[in-house]
């Protein structure tokens, strides 16, 4: 029964400490600056544009915005931002504004309007996310494989595949006496 007993207080002791790292992390969570909805509409309008003073936002600012908060995929598209963007008939828009823009994206695409204010919330300070690395690579490393070259272009790389530079490129006159194609070269002074 002492183990029983034993093992009863030690699931209590380890019930007792989950609760006590989540209200720990809660705290973290409550302590540090969380951005705003607005605070965001504010720097990606500055985004691109030194003249903007951050109280209205352009399409294009609001598409960057929306690709960075990952909004912009298969249900709704840089397309349909456009056409509900013109349909408030003005370059730039204000955040009032932008919030009926974004209720009239939202109320057509059936997307819920609280998940993409929490997205675009959340995405981050505006600025270039991950780079890719792009198709060009596997096309340049096929291009420049000295093994798959032919003919005479084979002769500018060494058997590492360095190229050889000048020496390469030019036809240099081998003074030895042999024919290029000669294999016993220098042999007749060992064998006489």
């Amino acid at each position: 029964m002492s183990d029983a007993a034993e093992n009863g207080s030690s699931a209590a002791a380890a019930a007792g400490e989950a609760p006590a790292a989540e209200l720990a992390q809660l705290a973290l969570e409550e302590t540090a600056p969380k951005v705003t909805f607005s605070d965001q509409f504010k720097a990606f309008s500055k985004f691109g544009d030194i003249k903007s003073d951050g109280r209205s936002i352009t399409l294009s600012q609001s598409d960057k915005w929306m690709k960075q908060a990952k909004v912009i995929d298969k249900q709704i598209t840089t397309t349909d931002t456009g056409i509900h963007f013109k349909k408030l008939k003005a370059m730039k828009v204000t955040l009032p504004d932008y919030n009926k823009f974004l209720e009239d994206l939202a109320k057509t695409r059936k997307v819920e309007l609280s998940e993409i204010k929490k997205k675009m919330a959340g995405c981050g300070a505006p600025g270039v996310q991950q780079v890719s690395a792009g198709k060009a690579a596997a096309a340049v490393d096929r291009l420049t494989d000295p093994s798959k070259y032919t003919g005479s272009h084979k002769e500018r790389f060494d058997a590492d595949g360095k190229g050889k530079g000048i020496a390469g490129r030019r036809n240099l006159v081998d003074g030895s006496g042999y024919v290029s194609g000669y294999q016993h070269k220098d042999t007749y002074d060992g064998a006489h």
